[in-house]
């Protein structure tokens, strides 16, 4: 493993080349990154690297939107493999009949999503600013894909009418974290405390102290006086924690665990950077369409 770690660092010095890692990538990713951080973060991130090539280590949606943020720049994604499911339940065509259905409705898209689609949203948001984003549009109901769970804690937090699209939107791995298997923790730790995605089911988002982001979730245990933590998210991103906050002891949800983040490995991403694959390619009209509705979501948060 050295060996491959060392020619990856290598082909990068020689290259030019950056690597950022999602929070819930293998621990080896995690380690031979330049950056790590959730979706949004690393995109802005790499926009503000002068560095022309970029390794995305994530789902294919997060590697559209660094390509979205940087069209001069060449993007990689490791593997075509590493594939949002989610992301995958809003397809453009099916968005097109939810705009007809409810014509004049503010369409929000969770950054999940892909770029296609995004190019029809009125606004894109993260797990972070989703709430802040819907409370200042001026309009009581709000079309919101394609996670119903974060739609759900949207409309909790904003007391508006939020309609999920597709309504069974979901993460597989955040939807299948029972509450009972919370419960079991807190039992087990009684001292601990609980932080949550919004991704998770409303049931489980109950058991929680605090509900927030992946980099949200960071930043609160950084702040905060406790010393344990349950973290009710993909169990990658207790590695990060751990690393960063060794004082302090994090207690991972053990079956949650999103199989296509963990598809990219340190092989393929060396094959990435020695052959230059996966290069991510997005229609310039579409990319246009949505750096438009980022910049229009930005300026909306600044009022």
């Amino acid at each position: 493993m050295s060996d491959v770690k060392d020619r990856i660092t290598e082909l990068k010095e020689k290259k030019g080349a950056v690597i950022l890692a999602h929070n819930y990538q293998l621990p080896e990713i995690q380690d031979i990154a330049d950056f790590i951080g959730d979706s949004l973060e690393l995109s802005v991130k790499s926009e503000k690297i002068e560095k022309d090539l970029i390794v995305f280590c994530g789902v294919d949606f997060m590697a559209e939107q660094a390509k979205v943020l940087n069209p001069g720049k060449k993007v990689l994604i490791p593997t075509k493999a590493a594939l949002c499911p989610m992301a995958a339940l809003l397809p453009r065509w099916l968005l097109e009949r939810y705009r007809e259905q409810y014509p004049g409705v503010p369409v929000v898209l969770y950054v999940n999503t892909h770029a296609d689609a995004k190019a029809l949203a009125d606004y894109i948001v993260t797990s972070a600013n989703a709430a802040d984003v819907v409370s200042r549009i001026d309009s009581d109901r709000i079309l919101f894909g394609p996670d119903a769970n974060l739609a759900d804690y949207v409309a909790e937090k904003t007391g508006k009418e939020v309609i999920p699209i597709p309504p069974s939107g979901h993460c597989a791995v955040h939807q299948t974290i029972a509450p009972i298997e919370v419960q079991e923790l807190i039992e087990a730790h009684p001292d601990a405390e609980v932080m949550a995605h919004p991704e998770c089911t409303r049931e489980t988002r109950k058991l929680a102290h605090y509900v927030g982001s992946t980099s949200q979730m960071l930043r609160h245990a950084k702040e905060s006086s406790s010393k344990k933590f349950i973290v009710v998210t993909e169990k990658g991103l207790v590695y990060r924690m751990q690393k960063e906050m060794p004082d302090k002891t994090f207690i991972p949800v053990e079956t949650a665990i999103c199989t296509n983040m963990k598809k990219i490995n340190l092989d393929n991403l060396l094959k990435s950077l020695q052959e230059e694959i996966y290069e991510v390619e997005i229609g310039p009209d579409i990319a246009e369409r949505v750096r438009q509705t980022l910049i229009k979501t930005r300026k909306l948060l600044e009022k």
